[in-house]
């Protein structure tokens, strides 16, 4: 790794006092910025937030925590009767300062997660039955309630949206991948951008995240270019010991008071990394935060069949490399076919992308093509009819209808890839035991990804449902609170969006509006402990 000179380090420093100087006056001095050489002392000051990732699940609690605040429009009327009745009951509060539990009790939606339905059904009143209500909020900045925070991500906002593949159609609609505040349809019209369908296209949200930071005046909370390298406790208490042995880059400190009777007990995370610098090189920092907020979502590490060969350069991993494989003509007269290897819809983009450009195709999945569970039975036709017409190729066109696998496609349901060999050939076993070999000129493996916590102690397995697996949004996401979205395993720090199984941008905004109360409700006691004289040392209780 490289560092930068202390004068490049300076600017990156003045680039924080800048931000923090109107929120956190004199202390700025003393900002935490420093070599990663030198210790953390206790002069150093102590962020109420950090959020750890820039696409829309950071986006959208860098909103809430900077002071915007949802409340019931007074002329709304929503759909849900009981629902209603419950916000007309506090009419006079914004959403963040009621009971969510309360609220969110009863309600049904396609997230495990009760806030976020219950949020999704404020913003998008009964939009699983084919309505366009309205929404029944109107939003109101009120600075006062603004968290000092800063989002770190490593590009601009708007996270993995900005590296998609360009080409594709959105799943979800483009109402639905809006933020709260900022209609997409208007957006898109004060743009002058046609938008053909509500389906649209992912570059077309990844500008709209990127405007929407500049728009809603959040851009002094925004760092570009930032890797994180390490998040852990700067100190533990002495209820903690047992939990220590398990967490053992957790360092202790107690510092003992003037009277010797009692420890003080620090709390607080330390987040390590760099700042790319636009002549490459590296800037090392060090924060302190009361509160972390993981918000990196599951597009870090593609899945990988962990099968002898998988290393071959000719075996790709995902479509923003097939993608340029083909604009590179290297797949250009090819007489043996692209090998895709998966059944969700990556795997169906990559389908539909070399069925329009004449490259012929085998694509090898492990379920039946009956399977309730494959994501193409819960699409309508008539709002996806790309995607049904790969499943109708999937079921049609299998190798043991057609024998000749040299056709424009061709299925293998039920089949396991057993490895690649060197002469770009893989081999395949069926169900029922039977081994094919086939040759192949691209390998395209689409299994779906993982969210990569490198950053974490065992790349944050302890925080999971299952904390002897990885991090996964479907199989093991981040065990929470449902309501305040804190890790159960692990205080003050947060997890929202796919890490806590929330894939689609409708219900990752329940995270945000859970984080953004619990945090407020901590904040305003430490705000009276304070002002009572019984407190105010670093972090939250």
């Amino acid at each position: 790794r490289t560092y930068s000179s202390t004068e490049t380090e300076g600017q990156l420093l003045n680039s924080f006092v800048q931000y923090f100087g109107d929120s956190l006056g004199r202390k700025i001095k003393r900002m935490p910025l420093i070599e990663e050489t030198v210790l953390p002392g206790d002069s150093l000051l102590t962020l109420p937030v950090v959020i750890i990732g820039n696409g829309p699940s950071g986006i959208c609690l860098s909103y809430l925590l900077s002071g915007y605040r949802p409340y019931l429009s007074p002329e709304a009327i929503h759909p849900n009767p009981i629902l209603h009745t419950k916000l007309e009951e506090a009419r006079h509060l914004s959403i963040v300062d009621q009971d969510l539990e309360y609220l969110s009790e009863g309600l049904e939606g396609r997230s495990s997660n009760p806030v976020a339905v219950l949020f999704d059904t404020l913003l998008h009143p009964d939009a699983d039955f084919g309505y366009d209500y309205p929404p029944v909020l109107h939003w109101k900045l009120e600075q006062h309630n603004y968290i000092p925070h800063i989002v770190l991500g490593k590009g601009p906002p708007g996270g993995a949206w900005h590296s998609m593949e360009g080409s594709m159609l959105t799943i979800s609609f483009g109402d639905w991948m809006e933020l709260p505040g900022l209609s997409f349809k208007e957006w898109a019209a004060s743009k002058r951008r046609n938008i053909k369908s509500d389906r649209v296209m992912p570059e077309e949200i990844a500008c709209y995240y990127k405007h929407y930071v500049k728009i809603m005046g959040l851009q002094k909370n925004f760092r570009d270019n930032v890797y994180i390298t390490s998040v852990s406790r700067l100190y533990r208490g002495k209820d903690d010991e047992d939990r220590s042995q398990r967490n053992e880059d957790i360092s202790t400190q107690h510092l003992e008071m003037d009277d010797g009777q009692k420890s003080l007990i620090k709390r607080n995370w330390e987040v390590r990394g760099y700042q790319r610098a636009t002549d490459g090189s590296h800037v090392p920092f060090c924060l302190f935060a009361e509160n972390v907020a993981l918000a990196t979502g599951t597009f870090d590490s593609p899945g990988r069949l962990q099968v002898e060969g998988e290393d071959f350069p000719f075996v790709l991993h995902s479509m923003s490399d097939f993608g340029a494989a083909i604009s590179k003509g290297k797949l250009r007269g090819k007489a043996d076919p692209v090998l895709i290897v998966g059944a969700g819809l990556t795997a169906a983009d990559a389908v539909l992308c070399a069925y329009n450009n004449n490259i012929p195709v085998i694509h090898v999945f492990r379920r039946r093509v009956t399977d309730t569970s494959l994501i193409f039975k819960q699409l309508p036709k008539k709002l996806y009819p790309e995607y049904h017409k790969v499943y109708h190729m999937m079921c049609t066109q299998s190798h043991t209808v057609d024998s000749n696998q040299h056709s424009a496609y061709t299925s293998f349901p039920e089949h396991n890839v057993l490895s690649f060999k060197p002469e770009m050939k893989c081999v395949l076993q069926s169900a029922s035991g039977l081994k094919k070999i086939l040759k192949f000129s691209v390998a395209l493996v689409l299994i779906g990804s993982h969210p990569n916590l490198f950053f974490l102690k065992d790349q944050g397995r302890s925080i999971g449902h299952h904390s002897n697996q990885p991090i996964t949004c479907k199989g093991n996401p981040i065990e929470i609170d449902p309501y305040t979205y804190e890790c159960t395993k692990e205080a003050n720090l947060f997890a929202l969006g796919p890490l806590v199984g929330d894939n689609f941008v409708r219900f990752l905004k329940g995270g945000a509006l859970g984080i953004a109360r619990c945090l407020a409700i901590r904040q305003k006691k430490k705000h009276e402990l304070i002002e009572s004289g019984d407190g105010g040392g670093d972090g939250v209780p």
